[in-house]
């Protein structure tokens, strides 16, 4: 069966219910996943409910009802169909959505999952968008979520851009005139809320020497060195999207030219992005990657049901509840980063390592690994252990990478999934950003075998 195949079976199983649940994840993928495939059921008129789980085990499979209803599981599902078994769950009953690797069971569950079919740069939501696409070609506005939900699971990064499937559905919202691709543009985060050199100092992909974590040096390269105005007449900062096109050239040439000069690389200078003309200038909602990052802050903080209406259009009292969020994440995110610097990492031969306990809360502490990546020994992965504030027994860890690492062979799926199973746990996720979750009992020892994992992937 082809991956065509599997979506088509997928929307007929679909448009064949009476009622469905979405079951889903609360980050930036699970929360447009779930926004895709809620408006793309209820607008063919089906009865449809939802619930997001922050993981899907043993303890949160009490939140699938036991009702006649389809259930969806979306950026989920995938490896953990045994579950699904124990619960009793039929294969009529059930439909899998997801991007994850694919666990063996003998229960068939229908499933659309590109990873068999070496989509390994296309998210849920993607693959949603799909299944709604074809339940609908109406659903081609729904092309937007996907791209927020593909950029936010970092799909896009490795290439500097969206390929494959993922550069398909871009297309698609091309074509319906709410989203704008701009090529070549500069690799960095903030384009649309950031001032200029904010924006130039959080760049770390790649990293530059004097501007990357250095708002000063990159004041100085905009105003002094390109002549180029910080702030428009009103007295507002400018932001990078505020930009003239000559005035891009000339900061991106520049920023080259010192890449040059370190004998760095400059192939990841320039990176495609996506912008939603539809949106309001300067907000979050403005381009992909921002839009994520909000969406991730209302799953981080316990509110994905916000997040997924401000996808489904609310610009008011949810709107305004993920702006608070965003404020409240970023302000914990840059406090978490202040600590992990302050109080230093653990070095070992092929990774570092912190253990936050219960200082930050497990849902952000992925994120702010990704933060500190940067500014802590280059060439080495971090991980951050941490424990549950609901679950005293257990322990959560996070790992993040970069591209160029995971280029020279890096796997953190593959790292996280062994190491956590041969101590009775269990993780997952992918090659550049991957979690697990192990007993108190294990975590002795585990950033050693983490390490030594990782020693054997080395070339």
């Amino acid at each position: 069966m082809g991956f065509k195949k599997e979506i088509s079976e997928a929307a007929e199983k679909i448009k064949d219910a009476n009622s469905a649940t979405i079951i889903s994840h609360i980050d930036a993928d699970g929360i447009t996943s779930e926004a895709i495939m809620r408006q793309a059921v209820s607008r063919y008129a089906i009865e449809v409910k939802s619930v997001f789980v922050r993981q899907l085990e043993p303890m949160t499979m009490k939140y699938v009802p036991e009702d006649d209803s389809l259930k969806i599981f979306i950026d989920l599902g995938a490896g953990q169909q045994n579950l699904l078994e124990e619960r009793g769950l039929c294969e009529d009953e059930v439909l899998i959505i997801d991007h994850h690797v694919s666990q063996d069971v003998e229960t068939q569950y229908t499933q659309v999952n590109g990873i068999k079919y070496g989509y390994d740069k296309l998210s849920a939501a993607g693959t949603g968008y799909f299944v709604a696409k074809e339940i609908d070609d109406y659903n081609t506005d729904l092309a937007k979520l996907a791209i927020v939900g593909n950029v936010g699971d970092m799909m896009a990064r490795e290439n500097c851009g969206l390929i494959g499937p993922a550069r398909e559905i871009a297309d698609d919202g091309v074509t319906h005139g709410n989203v704008e691709i701009i090529k070549d543009d500069l690799n960095c985060y903030g384009l649309s809320t950031r001032p200029l050199h904010f924006c130039l100092s959080f760049s770390d992909d790649p990293y530059i020497r004097g501007i990357t974590n250095n708002p000063q040096g990159a004041q100085k390269l905009i105003e002094s060195d390109s002549g180029i105005k910080l702030k428009k007449s009103n007295g507002k900062w400018r932001v990078w999207e505020d930009l003239s096109s000559e005035e891009k050239r000339s900061i991106i040439g520049r920023l080259a030219l010192r890449l040059h000069s370190e004998g760095e690389q400059t192939d990841r200078l320039k990176a495609e992005h996506y912008i939603f003309p539809d949106e309001r200038k300067y907000t979050p909602l403005r381009n992909a990657s921002e839009y994520a990052t909000m969406l991730n802050a209302c799953g981080r903080w316990v509110k994905p049901k916000t997040g997924s209406l401000v996808c489904c259009g609310d610009r008011g009292e949810a709107y305004r509840e993920a702006e608070d969020m965003l404020r409240h994440h970023r302000s914990v995110i840059r406090e978490m980063m202040e600590y992990i610097l302050d109080t230093g990492v653990t070095e070992l031969s092929h990774l570092q390592y912190l253990h936050t306990g219960d200082r930050f809360p497990d849902t952000i502490v992925g994120i702010g690994a990704g933060m500190a990546l940067s500014k802590l020994k280059q060439g080495l992965p971090i991980m951050i252990l941490c424990y549950l504030p609901d679950d005293p027994e257990l322990v959560k860890i996070s790992m993040r990478a970069n591209e160029r690492m995971v280029a020279a062979g890096i796997d953190l799926q593959a790292a996280l999934l062994k190491a956590s199973e041969e101590v009775g746990g269990g993780g997952g996720g992918h090659k550049i950003a991957a979690g697990a979750y192990i007993s108190r009992s294990a975590e002795e020892g585990f950033a050693e075998s983490v390490n030594r994992i990782l020693k054997e992937q080395s070339p």
